[in-house]
C-alpha cells in the first residue's frame, strides 16, 4: 500500500528546493487558495522503512502560522490595568493572513499517513513545527509526526535528512512557548505603563509615539548608554614615558619602555637620569623564534555580524537578511549557529573543489586540494544542531548583487582560510638595560602568508627590520627623550562591539541580535554614526521570522548600506530612560542584562528536562512584578526624565547630547571586555526577540 506524506517547510523556498531533490524534477506544482507565496508540490519518494514508496505533499509555512495576545477585554491603555496583565488570560490564535496556510496543511493531512518538519533545527524552528503539527490535527489527529534534521539544501544532506527522520522536540517547544508568553506579557506591561507615564509629561512625548519595552531591547539600550557615559565622564590624564633610539645599518630602532608609562613625572625624570648617567646601554637578551598568525574558527553568526558589520560596508540586520537569502537559494549553510568547530566527518575537500572554478580564490582552492589542505581549528562552542557557516555549492559572484555577492565572498574566503595553513613568520625580540631600566625592540618578518593569501580580513606585515646585535655588547644610544602624553576617551559604541556585549552577556540569540539592535534605532533610543560622518537616517524593517519585511521605522538609524563602521550614540529619550529605570534603585536595573540572562539559563533548564515551563513562567513573573511595584512607588523619579527631554521650544536637535566625537586609542576587544568587567557579567547566550507592542 502506498501512504501519503505531508511535508511542510519553513519557507517556501526551501519547500522547494527540498521539493526539487526528493524528486528528481519529476513534480506536478499547485497553487494553494488565499496565498500567492506558498505552493504544494506532488511527488513520489521512497523513504526509509516503515514508510517505503510514497506519495508526497511538500507544501510550507511563513515562518510562524500562531500569535499570542491577550482577550479583547485587555485592549484599552490604562495605568489602572497594567498590573493585572501578570495574570490575565492570554490567547494563542492562527494569524488571520496565514490562516489559508493553516487551512491548507489541515486539508493535505486528511489524507496523510505521517507529517514530515521540514522547518530550521534551531528552538524557534522547533516551535514553528509545533504550530504545524496543531494545525495538521486539525485535519487529521491519527497522524504521525516527524522531522528532518537538516543544516542547508545541498542535494545529499537533503536526501540523507530525509531518510532519518526524528521526533519533535516537545522541550525545545515548551521553552520557546514559555519564552513567548513573558515576552508578551512583560512587553506589553512595562509599554504601557511608560508610555502612558511619560506621556504626561508634554513636549515631544505628548504625541502618540509608543515608548516601548523589551526585555532584550533595555538591556542593549545600556551598554549604549553605559558606554556614552564613559565618554562623557572621561577625565584624561597626562603620562611620561622614555623611549630610547639606536641607529644602526642605517636603520633606527627603536627600544619601548617596560614600564610603558607612569603618571608621575618626577618619578621619570629620575629613572630618566639614572639611564643618563648610566652612559651605555647592554644587551641582556637576543632571541629569535618562529612564530605564526593563526587561521580564523570556522564561522558563526555572531562572528558573521560583526565582521560583517566592520568589513562589508552594511549593518547586522542587513548581513543577515543576506546570508538567509544564500542559505534560501542553496548557496551557504543554515546562517544561523553557535558551533566553531566542523566534524571530522565532514567531506570539506569536497566543499573546495566545488570553489576551484573561481578566478579569484580557485586558484588556492586547488592548492588546498593539491597537498596544502589543513584541517580546520576547533572552536569550545557546538550547538549540536548546525555547523559553521560554510559554502554549500559554487556560484559566480557575477550572477550575484552587490550585498549577495560581498557576503558570499566572504562566508567562501574565510572558509578557505579554515583549510588552510597557519601564516609562518619569524620575531625577534632585543632586550637592552640602560641605567637601571629595560627596554625591548621587536622585529618581524613574514615568512609565509599562507591563509592570508585567500583571507585579506585579516593583516600580519612584516614591521621593522633590526640589524645585528649580540648578546652583552654594549653601545651608547643615539638618542633618549621622555615622552610625554594623555590618556585618550574609549569611542561610542560600534557595531561589532556591541555584538560583543550582547553575545558575553546573554542578550539577543545569534539570530535576534540585529532585531534587537534594529528595534532601539526604530524607536528613536540610539542614533548611529558613521566613522566615516554622520549617520542619521531611517532603520530598517523587522522582517524575520514572520515572512516579509515589515514597516520601515522612522529616524533613529542607518541602514548601513555604505560608509564606515557604525557608531551608536543614545539620543535623550534613550539616555532619559535607562538613567530613570537606575535612579529608582531597583536590585536589578532593567537597562542591565542580568535579568533576561538569568531567563536565558531558565529557558536551558527547560530544554534540558529539568525545569517545567510554568515553574519557570511563574518565577519570571514574581521578578518582574517586583520591579513593576518599585517603578509604580518611585513613579515620580522616572519622571524626572523630563530633565533630559528638550522641549520643542528649545529643541533645535533631538538628538543632541553636547558632545564631540572621540577619538579611541584602545582597541575594540579591550574596551568591550572593560565594559564586561564593569559590568561584573559572565559569558552567556541568548535567542529569539521581545515581543513588545
Amino acid at each position: 500500500m502506498v501512504h501519503n506524506i505531508l511535508c511542510v517547510a519553513e519557507k517556501p523556498s526551501i519547500a522547494k528546493s527540498v521539493a526539487q531533490h526528493l524528486s528528481g524534477g519529476r513534480i506536478n506544482t499547485r497553487n494553494v487558495p488565499g496565498n500567492q507565496y506558498v505552493k504544494n508540490y506532488e511527488f513520489d519518494y521512497a523513504f526509509a522503512p516503515p514508510w517505503g514508496n510514497c506519495s508526497v505533499t511538500m507544501t510550507s509555512v511563513l515562518g510562524h502560522l500562531t500569535g499570542t495576545d491577550f482577550p479583547p477585554e485587555y485592549k484599552k491603555w490604562q495605568i489602572s490595568t497594567c498590573q493585572q496583565l501578570f495574570d490575565a488570560p492570554i490567547v494563542t490564535s492562527v494569524d488571520e493572513d496565514k490562516e489559508p496556510i493553516a487551512r491548507n496543511i489541515a486539508q493535505q493531512a486528511r489524507y496523510s499517513k505521517a507529517l514530515f518538519i521540514w522547518t530550521d533545527c534551531d528552538r524557534e524552528g522547533e516551535h514553528i513545527g509545533s504550530e504545524v503539527r496543531q494545525a495538521a490535527f486539525e485535519g487529521n489527529q491519527r497522524l504521525e509526526v516527524k522531522r528532518a534534521i537538516f543544516s542547508n539544501t545541498e542535494r545529499g544532506h537533503v536526501l540523507h535528512a530525509a531518510q532519518r527522520p526524528v521526533p519533535l522536540d516537545d522541550r525545545q517547544v515548551s521553552a520557546v512557548a514559555a519564552r513567548i508568553e513573558l515576552d508578551l506579557r512583560l512587553g506589553v506591561v512595562f509599554t504601557r505603563f511608560q508610555t502612558l507615564t511619560l506621556r504626561t509629561l508634554g513636549g515631544d512625548l505628548a504625541n502618540d509615539r509608543v515608548i516601548s519595552y523589551g526585555s532584550c531591547q533595555f538591556p542593549t539600550l545600556g551598554f549604549v548608554v553605559d558606554r556614552y557615559f564613559r565618554v562623557k565622564n572621561f577625565v584624561p590624564e597626562q603620562f611620561w614615558s622614555i623611549k630610547v633610539t639606536q641607529r644602526r645599518d642605517d636603520h633606527d630602532v627603536t627600544f619601548l619602555w617596560r614600564r610603558h608609562r607612569l603618571f608621575d613625572r618626577m618619578s621619570v625624570v629620575i629613572l630618566f637620569e639614572r639611564c643618563l648617567a648610566a652612559r651605555l646601554a647592554k644587551v641582556t637578551k637576543l632571541q629569535k623564534k618562529p612564530t605564526s598568525k593563526w587561521k580564523p574558527l570556522p564561522l558563526t553568526t555572531v562572528e558573521l555580524q560583526k565582521l560583517g558589520s566592520r568589513f562589508l560596508g552594511m549593518d547586522s540586520q542587513r548581513v543577515m537578511k543576506v546570508a538567509e537569502g544564500l542559505y534560501n537559494k542553496g548557496w551557504i549553510s543554515y546562517p544561523r549557529t553557535e558551533t566553531d568547530q566542523f566534524d571530522r566527518g565532514m567531506d570539506l575537500k569536497g566543499l573546495v573543489e566545488k570553489q576551484t572554478q573561481d578566478n579569484a580564490w580557485g586558484p588556492h582552492a586547488r592548492g588546498l586540494l593539491n597537498g596544502a589542505f589543513r584541517q580546520p581549528r576547533g572552536g569550545r562552542h557546538n550547538d549540536q544542531a548546525h555547523p559553521p557557516i560554510h559554502p554549500v555549492n559554487y556560484v559566480a559572484p557575477g550572477s550575484l548583487g552587490d550585498d549577495d555577492r560581498k557576503v558570499y565572498e566572504f562566508v567562501v574566503r574565510r572558509f578557505l582560510a579554515c583549510c588552510s595553513e597557519d601564516a609562518k613568520g619569524e620575531s625577534t625580540t632585543v632586550e637592552i638595560e640602560y641605567g637601571s631600566e629595560t627596554f625591548s625592540a621587536n622585529g618581524l618578518l613574514v615568512l609565509q602568508k599562507n591563509y592570508l593569501l585567500v583571507y585579506p580580513y585579516d593583516r600580519w606585515e612584516s614591521s621593522q627590520q633590526l640589524p645585528q646585535f649580540t648578546v652583552d655588547e654594549t653601545f651608547e644610544p643615539t638618542e633618549a627623550n621622555i615622552t610625554q602624553g594623555e590618556t585618550s576617551p574609549p569611542g561610542y559604541l560600534t557595531e561589532p562591539e556591541l555584538i560583543s556585549l550582547m553575545d558575553a552577556n546573554g542578550i539577543g540569540t545569534d539570530a535576534t541580535m540585529a532585531e534587537h539592535i534594529a528595534k532601539i534605532k526604530e524607536r528613536e533610543y540610539v542614533m548611529t554614526q558613521s566613522s566615516g560622518g554622520s549617520g542619521r537616517g531611517e532603520a530598517g524593517g523587522r522582517g524575520g521570522r514572520g515572512g516579509p519585511g515589515g514597516r520601515r521605522g522612522r529616524r533613529g538609524g542607518s541602514t548601513g548600506g555604505s560608509g564606515g563602521v557604525q557608531h551608536f550614540i543614545p539620543t535623550t529619550l534613550g539616555v532619559a530612560l535607562i538613567e530613570g529605570y537606575d535612579s529608582i534603585g531597583l536590585e536589578t536595573s532593567l537597562g542591565k542584562p542580568f535579568l533576561r540572562k538569568e531567563m536565558e539559563l531558565k529557558m536551558k533548564e527547560i530544554c534540558a528536562g529539568t525545569k517545567s515551563r510554568n515553574d519557570f513562567v511563574q518565577e519570571t513573573l514574581e521578578q518582574y512584578r517586583g520591579v513593576f511595584v518599585r517603578t509604580q512607588q518611585q513613579v515620580e523619579l522616572l519622571k524626572a526624565v523630563r530633565g533630559f527631554i528638550p522641549s520643542p521650544e528649545t529643541q533645535t536637535d533631538k538628538y543632541s547630547l553636547s558632545y564631540r566625537r572621540a577619538e579611541n586609542t584602545s582597541s575594540a576587544r579591550e574596551v568591550a571586555e572593560e565594559d564586561t568587567r564593569r559590568l561584573n557579567l559572565p559569558a552567556s547566550k541568548d535567542r529569539r526577540q521581545d515581543a513588545p507592542e
